[in-house]
């Protein structure tokens, strides 16, 4: 949907938390505190491009010439440093100018600044880098809780109960998408689940 109220240069949160249980409030106060901010937007996934994220799409194509987008830091808007630079001059081709609160960097169409351009790539990479140890260490974490006997994995989503009542209903001529509405989980999870049953 367009931005089209009648007033100019809204300025526009932008929130992404990596899991649903992580908490947005206090990206939300940051944002907050630098002014008035007149819509938020938000993601509750680790989306690793735009398009797996709904609400940058939505902001994306909510914003027009004249509006600013606040984000409270780099690593909030992207998830690499492709994705970051793609998305920053999209925004700014717009005439939209993109804020980044804790690094204070700023970007908008037509401000040619050498600096802030060589700051976005420094800190993309480090959050890029960043990303790359956390992942290495959680990987050989997990691998020494293996060694040790002590790392059962994620729990499933449905129970073994769970999965034999989905069976059943199904055999019963029941929906696949309604039991997974029911159930709380996706329909590729209960295909999954038949299948492996």
């Amino acid at each position: 949907m367009a931005n089209d109220s009648g007033s100019r240069g809204q300025r526009v949160g932008y929130i992404r938390v990596s899991t649903v249980e992580q908490n947005n409030q206090r990206q939300k106060e940051l944002l907050n505190a630098s002014g008035r901010i007149d819509r938020f937007f938000e993601d509750k996934i680790s989306g690793r491009t735009k398009t797996a994220r709904p609400g940058l799409v939505e902001c994306m194509a909510y914003v027009r010439d004249g509006d600013e987008l606040v984000v409270s830091s780099i690593d909030r808007l992207a998830r690499s440093l492709t994705d970051l630079r793609g998305i920053v001059d999209e925004l700014t081709d717009k005439g939209v100018t993109v804020t980044f609160l804790h690094e204070n960097l700023s970007f908008s169409k037509g401000a040619s600044d050498p600096r802030a351009d060589l700051m976005l790539g420094i800190l993309g990479s480090f959050a890029e880098f960043e990303r790359a140890i956390i992942r290495e260490r959680q990987a050989e974490g997990i691998a020494l809780a293996k060694k040790a006997g002590k790392y059962k994995g994620r729990k499933p989503a449905l129970s073994p109960q769970q999965v034999v009542e989905i069976k059943q209903r199904v055999l019963a001529g029941e929906s696949k998408a309604a039991l997974a509405r029911e159930f709380g989980v996706t329909r590729p999870t209960v295909y999954r689940a038949l299948k492996n049953a």
